[in-house]
């Protein structure tokens, strides 16, 4: 097939978006990429790129990509993130049908976490190009509008709504990464254009021989971590996790350490300082390629989310990367999520932004023997090889491109 994949994040900036890329590439397929200029998380864009600008380049040496200008996240707030999402907007409208001029395309899939907003430019391409349009929906709108915080509104978030029905109505076909995203999208369009199309990961991608920073590995290898991987920004219930830091500073062994960065990296640093946590560990981020070593080195991998009905449909990506690190799970959170962990048999699971309960499964998981924890990770990684696993993923959404 020959297929248009327009997302506003791409490599980069560590989105699965990258590793669908490359398969559909090694399988066979023609994929051009349309994205913007890469700044998330941290809302600078990253050195060798500029924010104004067209910029092409090759992924892989092979696949081609056109970046369209837009203007950075910065460190947040309200204006920053929408002239993030409007300057996609518009450079994609602008920009895309000129660059795009005599290519061709059987399909566009539009790889939409927040903002919805990317998947507009892809409209007038579809009649353009007389393709089909396919939107992966990563995130429910206006739901997770409402859930972070970012608009309270109900005039605005009706408005919003409005928009989702407008951008659903002209998609032959709505991927959903969760069940329970059905009935929600429900709401919005046609029950017969949504198809479940669940998040994977490439095991193989990050096989790189990476050494993992020696003080890092001397603090996993010498006490009990409990590690968190991911974006530290508003919808992680980053408040709970400090909370339980608070109950477990009586256990000299345990550890949770946060891998990662995002908007609320500086709370987190305040609080550590403020309260004196010398359990709450913040390393920073780290390449994709070390983080299946760091997952290894863990004792177990915490998934946390707020306590909102959007994150309760909501499978996060970084479940399936734990359940593929074969290491056992404590989830915080509510709804999907949680129910794959416990599906799988792969860890703990308690309620979204409950402390108590939390650290009592942190203190449970320390509890079992090595044993019954390792248990808990093949089960985890069975689990995922039969659910999850790219390259089976990737003939599948071919076969719903193609209907």
């Amino acid at each position: 097939m020959r297929i248009l994949m327009l997302s506003q994040y791409f490599w980069p900036e560590n989105f699965i978006i990258n590793d669908i890329v490359r398969t559909l590439d090694e399988q066979g397929h023609e994929v051009v990429v349309a994205t913007g200029k890469p700044n998330y998380p941290d809302g600078q864009v990253f050195e060798g790129y500029r924010a104004g600008g067209i910029q092409r380049e090759l992924y892989l040496g092979r696949i081609e990509v056109l970046r369209v200008p837009l203007w950075p996240r910065g460190q947040g707030g309200a204006k920053n993130l929408i002239l993030n999402y409007l300057s996609f907007v518009m450079a994609g409208m602008l920009c895309l049908p000129w660059l795009l001029r005599g290519r061709d395309f059987d399909a566009i899939l539009v790889f939409a976490p927040s903002p919805i907003t990317q998947s507009i430019p892809a409209i007038p391409l579809k009649w353009l190009k007389n393709a089909r349009l396919a939107l992966w929906v990563q995130d429910l709108w206006p739901e997770s509008l409402s859930a972070t915080g970012f608009v309270k509104n109900p005039y605005l978030l009706k408005v919003a709504g409005w928009m989702v029905r407008v951008i659903y109505r002209h998609c032959d076909t709505l991927l959903v990464q969760s069940r329970a995203f059905v009935e929600p999208v429900a709401r919005y369009a046609s029950r017969k254009k949504i198809q479940y199309y669940p998040n994977s990961m490439d095991v193989n991608s990050a096989k790189a021989v990476v050494a993992v920073p020696q003080e890092l590995r001397a603090l996993l290898e010498q006490h009990f971590c409990v590690l968190f991987a991911g974006n530290l920004g508003t919808a992680q219930a980053l408040d709970t996790l400090v909370q339980a830091s608070v109950h477990l500073r009586d256990d000299p062994q345990i550890r949770l350490v946060l891998v990662g960065s995002g908007s609320r990296i500086a709370w987190l640093k305040a609080q550590q300082q403020a309260l004196g946590l010398d359990n709450l560990v913040l390393p920073g981020r780290f390449p994709t390629e070390v983080m299946p070593q760091i997952f290894e080195r863990a004792s177990a991998l915490l998934v946390s989310l707020n306590n909102e009905e959007a994150f309760a449909q909501t499978i996060p990506s970084k479940i399936q990367a734990y359940l593929a690190a074969g290491r056992p799970i404590i989830a915080c959170m509510n709804g999907e999520g949680a129910r794959v962990v416990c599906e799988a048999r792969a860890g703990l699971a308690s309620p979204a932004e409950e402390v108590l309960p939390l650290v009592a499964n942190i203190r449970c998981m320390k509890a079992l023997g090595v044993a019954e924890r390792a248990a808990m990770g093949a089960s985890g990684r069975a689990y995922f090889d039969a659910n999850f696993e790219m390259t089976s993923r990737v003939r599948r959404l071919v076969e719903l491109l193609q209907r």
